[in-house]
């Protein structure tokens, strides 16, 4: 059963990669989504796909890329689809 989270990421992320990270890892693991809010030291990611895929990538977003250091990782969990087509992320500048 495929399922959606949105994920919030609290910590010291800036110039870690996470980003780039969370698209390799959630297209390894098959999922769809965006990463899609950036502030300083805090990331949202919309992720959708089987729940066995999401908690391996929740687990992931515990520990991040090498750089990154993570103080928090919230989640809500919805059976309602947003329906991504890919995994991508989005920047503001």
């Amino acid at each position: 059963m495929k399922k959606h989270l949105d994920i919030t990421i609290y910590g010291e992320i800036e110039q870690s990669g996470f980003r780039f990270q969370a698209v390799e890892v959630g297209l390894e693991l098959n999922l769809t989504g965006v990463v899609k809010d950036y502030q300083p030291k805090q990331l949202s990611l919309s992720v959708e796909g089987e729940v066995d895929d999401l908690q391996k990538f929740l687990k992931w977003c515990h520990i991040g890329p090498e750089k990154a250091k993570i103080e928090k990782v919230d989640y809500q969990s919805s059976t309602e689809l947003q329906n991504y087509e890919n995994f991508s992320a989005e920047w503001f500048m």
